[in-house]
């Protein structure tokens, strides 16, 4: 068995880093029913996973676990070498895990630079105090903030919209205003909730550019859901998918794109 410390190499020889997040035997229950049933997988620097699987799979639940919106009745999750304790979302965010929703969750009345802010605030340490005053400790947090709020706006080529209310903007700028927003946190890990749903092709093209350029120049760590098995296949490192609550893949593109199960559970065939 491979070590789980060990630097992985992906298919195209590019080695990532070691064991960034550690599911361990992780079983989700809500009432009798099971949504994740005894799953383990690891995510390691650097790279970018994706978590697939038919509608109901558990997908967004495991997403959920990971962010801290749910708490597993069975298993471990460890983050960053250490195990991690039941957490609310903001503890979570504070480890240094961000993340983007399915639905859009912008504030629509906000401008695109002041909802991007938002994606700051655990790096917001001043007193309320030196806030309204807005001098020394304030003061140098604000421009620090500002500086790196403005990185992400010209990094995802928004800068023509900072200004906007959210509230007018077209669905798939919302979309990148969302991904700005979760990565102006400077997170260890970010957490991708349907990226491309109800993209077109030429804004999913767009997207996908986006996100390889955050896992290559940034550096940022990557777990995506998405049902684009064409993005899928070609974003990313490695591949876990569920069907109904269970994990029945999980390697390389290339080796889940040739497992049966994973065939028949996308399929709806089943083989003697």
């Amino acid at each position: 068995m491979k070590d789980m410390l060990t630097p992985y190499v992906t298919d195209d020889g590019r080695q990532i880093g070691e064991t960034l997040m550690d599911m361990r035997n992780i079983t989700l229950r809500f009432g009798g029913v099971e949504a994740i049933k005894d799953i383990s997988f690891n995510i390691q620097e650097g790279e970018i996973r994706a978590i697939i699987g038919p509608n109901g799979a558990g997908k967004s639940s495991m997403l959920n676990v990971i962010s801290g919106f749910y708490n597993p009745q069975e298993g471990e999750v460890w983050f960053r070498g250490k195990k991690r304790p039941p957490m609310k979302p903001f503890q979570v965010a504070r480890l240094g895990i961000a993340r983007t929703f399915q639905n859009i969750a912008l504030f629509e009345g906000m401008s695109v630079l002041d909802n991007v802010m938002t994606g700051r605030l655990n790096h917001m340490n001043a007193s309320m105090f030196s806030q309204a005053l807005w001098k020394g400790r304030a003061e140098r947090e604000e421009t620090e903030n500002r500086e790196a709020v403005e990185r992400v706006i010209d990094f995802l080529e928004i800068q023509a919209i900072r200004k906007t209310p959210v509230g007018r903007l077209p669905y798939g700028l919302k979309k990148r205003v969302e991904l700005a927003r979760a990565l102006a946190a400077e997170p260890k890990l970010l957490l991708l909730d349907e990226p491309m749903a109800g993209m077109n092709v030429e804004e999913k093209e767009d997207m996908s550019r986006f996100i390889l350029d955050v896992n290559d120049e940034f550096g940022t760590t990557i777990a995506l859901i998405e049902h684009d098995m064409g993005v899928v296949m070609d974003l990313s490192d490695r591949v876990i998918v569920m069907d109904y609550g269970r994990k029945i893949g999980d390697g390389t593109p290339h080796e889940v794109r040739n497992n049966q199960e994973v065939i028949d559970a996308y399929l709806g065939v089943s083989h003697d």
